[in-house]
């Protein structure tokens, strides 16, 4: 989303997602269910810079195996028996939770959860199950609407609405398997409210957010992506809240350095996943060196202690991902911070 700021021609662009362990300089993005079945199929996507699907880009899964997103974008794997799967490709990594395999009942049933409140102009997650591995399989609609499935595995799929959807109290429709589930969620959507009067070079102010779709309140994690153009006076991430009511927003405050371009990366925090965190430090406990482990074994104890203190742990993991190297523990640990 582009705005033309008078005088000073300021442009702003949001940039919606995120995957462990990119920056915005990365060449693709790779989408996975956050969990998957033991030796079950589910299926990836990539998405290039341009955040159309990339054809043709080789992943590798892990344990040997390598796939290649066919001519939609997408390729499916099987997961590995335990444990987290790590997915790499061009330097970018991306995680799974793997669940054990149950076994299927005779007539399976597809249940269904998701966000309360989701992005009109990104993707979500929903989980459950009676879903298929194979993207083809799962049909999903929102308010009618049918929804593109991205990534899917037995037990969750992601999807991205239709632009043309409106904002609002949306009902969620998945067909999988021939059988079928609803969920309801909000779908929002988040607006570049221009500042008025315009920012001009060396003098503060503030942007504004405005979510249009619910009155609740809504917790906003809002990047800087051009800190040589515009300056977030309390850092260039931040985690703000909206206002709630009917004008619905978050202000950012900021200074401008220059005109020029610039872009910030705006996505609706999801609740804490304290079991997903859990599983994640335990697993990167069993593959981290001694020094490393001891310190994930601590945040994990004071995590069990004080469940409310997520926003401490998730600090602590980001500080520990960030000194870590690139490979397969940074980001199981910046897993486990994602889903506080």
């Amino acid at each position: 989303m582009r705005w033309r700021l008078p005088l000073v021609l300021l442009f702003v662009t949001f940039l919606l997602g995120n995957t462990h362990a990119q920056n915005f300089s990365s060449p693709v993005t790779i989408v996975l269910p956050p969990q998957v079945l033991a030796n079950q199929a589910a299926t990836l996507a990539i998405l290039g810079p341009d955040g159309h699907l990339a054809a043709g880009v080789p992943v590798d899964i892990g344990d040997g195996q390598h796939v290649t997103t066919d001519a939609t974008g997408r390729a499916i794997f099987i997961a590995p028996p335990d444990g987290a799967l790590v997915a790499t490709t061009q330097g970018v990594s991306a995680s799974a939770l793997v669940d054990a395999a149950l076994s299927r009942p005779a007539e399976p049933a597809v249940s269904a959860t998701v966000m309360p409140d989701v992005s009109q102009h990104d993707r979500f997650v929903i989980c459950g199950s009676g879903f298929s591995g194979n993207v083809a399989a799962d049909t999903v609609t929102v308010n009618g609407d049918a929804a593109f499935v991205l990534a899917a595995s037995p037990v969750c799929v992601v999807v991205l609405p239709q632009s043309r959807t409106l904002a609002g109290p949306a009902r969620i429709e998945i067909d999988a398997l021939g059988t079928r589930a609803t969920a309801s969620t909000s779908l929002i959507a988040l607006d570049f409210v221009p500042p008025k009067p315009p920012l001009l070079p060396g003098r503060k102010g503030k942007l504004f957010v405005r979510a249009e779709g619910t009155g609740d309140p809504l917790q906003l994690t809002i990047e800087n992506r051009s800190p040589d153009v515009i300056r977030f006076m309390r850092g260039d991430v931040q985690q703000v809240p909206t206002s709630g009511g009917t004008q619905n927003q978050a202000a950012i405050q900021v200074q401008a350095i220059r005109s020029g371009d610039f872009s910030f990366r705006v996505r609706i925090v999801p609740p804490a996943d304290l079991a997903a965190a859990s599983r994640y430090l335990e697993i990167a406990e069993s593959v981290a060196p001694k020094n490393i482990r001891d310190e994930l074994r601590t945040i994990a104890s004071a995590l069990a202690r004080h469940p409310r203190d997520a926003e401490k742990a998730h600090a602590a993991l980001e500080k520990l991902g960030n000194a870590s190297p690139a490979g397969s523990l940074r980001t199981l640990i910046e897993a486990a911070g994602d889903a506080l």
